[in-house]
């Protein structure tokens, strides 16, 4: 009896290997697979989502994977893609590159099709390291230095560095500032990437830099750089830095008697919040972004009630560019017919997609084309530039 009973136990461990065996052998991407009431298959396509949702730049964490939320919910309400439903399956890097790697390990533990993130710059470029060895398609909403879609298979949602910096040395000089500072985070790749194209651009543009000041994440006394660039004698300043610091500028600008206009980029979205509400100190800045919560167009209203019934809060540009990278990944999907990892980064190219940060297609390096906007803060709200 005994032996009778260990021969069946060992055939069934032969039978569980070797069903493990035959799964293994497969070269795609396999969506779960599972049956509802009446017996019919149903498919869901797992995407990824990696970012800081704690820690000093969980707001834009946060923000783009709430977006992604909402991108998802729609899919599934109105019947999913090709066959497929979504699910989103979340993990924090908390701004961190070794914590944004072993996010996507945990990611692809669970079997994940697709990639959102990593949502800023540095974690970002660490994670294509991996998803390039793995061909899996991932679609960063908003990490723009250069690096972060370094690969065939990353692609973005926002603005590069370089398109940023252009953008604001164009846009500054068009001012008839012809003499700017700069005030610049050298740690940050995106803060010094930025910084570099706008440099680069002004004084193509027959502009003088006054000054270039710098500093190191972390910083939080300005005053020695807004001395210097108040003896400078320029007449504004540009910061290509997070919401965090330009709160501490204007509040120490007024102590070193600086008062010139402010400049800055699509990392500013935040700023409000961080101030309280209070943009006494910074109104009439002007920074670019993709996305204005009060436009009138039907998608973007759509996309704000949803949000706001979600989460009781107004999107941001992140949450905006969140949303966005799930309906180009659909839109791969879709072109692709089938979740095969080349197949989806192939159909990237070939998509063209309205979202709510503005018509978009995707060029030979993964980046999005598409228009800026200038926003001008005006007490206590963000508002479209003239």
């Amino acid at each position: 009896m005994k032996k009778n009973y260990l021969k069946l136990l060992a055939l069934c461990m032969v039978a569980v290997l070797a069903m493990f065996a035959f799964a293994g052998c497969s070269g795609d991407s396999n969506p779960q697979q599972s049956s509802n009431n009446n017996g019919d298959e149903t498919k869901t396509f797992i995407i990824g989502s990696i970012g800081p949702l704690t820690g000093a730049a969980a707001s834009y964490g946060n923000s783009a994977k709430q977006g992604a939320e909402v991108a998802v919910a729609e899919i599934n309400a109105n019947g999913g893609v090709a066959g497929y439903t979504f699910e989103l399956l979340a993990e924090d890097d908390q701004h961190d590159a070794e914590k944004a790697v072993s996010a996507y390990n945990t990611l692809m533990d669970k079997n994940i099709n697709a990639l959102v993130g990593a949502v800023t710059s540095v974690p970002c470029i660490a994670v294509t390291e991996e998803t390039s060895k793995d061909g899996l398609l991932q679609v960063t909403p908003s990490a723009s230095a250069a690096k972060a879609a370094q690969y065939d298979n990353c692609f973005r949602i926002c603005f590069t560095d370089p398109q940023q910096g252009e953008h604001m040395a164009q846009y500054i000089w068009d001012q008839g500032i012809t003499n700017c500072a700069v005030l610049y985070d050298v740690s940050d790749a995106y803060s010094s990437g930025i910084n570099d194209a706008f440099q680069t651009a002004y004084k193509a543009l027959g502009g003088t830099v006054a000054a270039a000041e710098s500093f190191a994440s972390g910083d939080v006394d300005f005053h020695t750089q807004l001395t210097s660039i108040k003896n400078s004698g320029a007449q504004a300043l540009f910061m290509p830095f997070y919401y965090q610091e330009v709160a501490y500028v204007a509040n120490q600008a007024g102590d070193v008697g600086l008062t010139v206009p402010y400049f800055g980029c699509d990392g500013w979205d935040g700023v409000i919040k961080q101030l309280n509400g209070d943009t006494s100190l910074i109104n009439g800045a002007a920074f670019l972004t993709p996305f204005f919560a009060n436009a009138d167009d039907e998608k973007t209203k759509g996309f704000v009630a949803a949000y706001q019934q979600a989460y009781g809060a107004v999107p941001d540009q992140f949450a905006a560019d969140g949303y966005d990278a799930v309906y180009a990944i659909a839109a791969a999907l879709e072109k692709a017919g089938s979740t095969d990892n080349a197949a989806l980064v192939a159909a990237m190219h070939e998509i063209e997609i309205d979202g709510v940060t503005g018509h978009m297609s995707w060029d030979e390096n993964g980046d999005a084309t598409k228009s800026a906007i200038i926003a001008i803060v005006q007490d206590g709200d963000i508002v479209p530039a003239q």
